[in-house]
């Protein structure tokens, strides 16, 4: 399947210069779904072993719930904060078009836990590396980072040396 011509560009999204890669249409289309979800499980068999899933609100729990099933793996979720109910821990970070802070459960993963980090997209690689640094702080080892979707332009990447990041389509 031609899969990257399934997603939808909306230009000046959020805000002028920005061209949103919009999985919406891809998540519309039964068989472009399954395709991307089935690539992504695929993709994921490189990292060895993991003990569970961890990714960030809103669009990465549309991949990582299905492929935590998918691998029999649990699913923990990073969230905007306020959105957690119990005691969290948090890292502001830049986007590439401001900043933002994600929160995670100080007791989410335990000691020495493999993580798999599963997101839609790797843009400039803050929301990644964000996910990572809380990961790291409460004790997990990122085994990997898995996207759907790679804004290779805008080098992303470059930033998670030292970690084993596989995307399914590149743009």
């Amino acid at each position: 399947m031609d899969l990257k011509s399934k997603f939808r560009h909306v230009m000046d999204f959020p805000k002028e210069g920005i061209d949103f890669i919009d999985i919406t249409t891809v998540l519309q289309d039964p068989e472009a779904l399954k395709f991307s979800l089935d690539e992504m499980k695929e993709s994921m068999a490189e990292f060895g072993d993991f003990d569970i899933i961890v990714a960030p609100e809103a669009r990465g729990f549309i991949f990582g719930v299905p492929l935590a099933y998918m691998t029999g793996k649990g699913f923990i979720p990073v969230r905007k904060p306020g959105k957690l109910p119990y005691k969290t821990i948090s890292f502001e970070y830049e986007l590439e078009y401001g900043t933002s802070t994600l929160e995670i459960h100080e007791d989410a993963i335990k000691a020495g836990q493999k993580v798999l980090i599963v997101d839609d997209l790797l843009a400039t690689s803050g929301t990644t590396e964000s996910i990572i640094r809380l990961v790291e702080k409460i004790g997990g080892e990122v085994v990997g980072i898995q996207v759907l979707i790679e804004l290779a332009f805008l080098n992303g990447r470059d930033k998670l040396k030292g970690y084993n990041v596989k995307s399914i389509v590149q743009f």
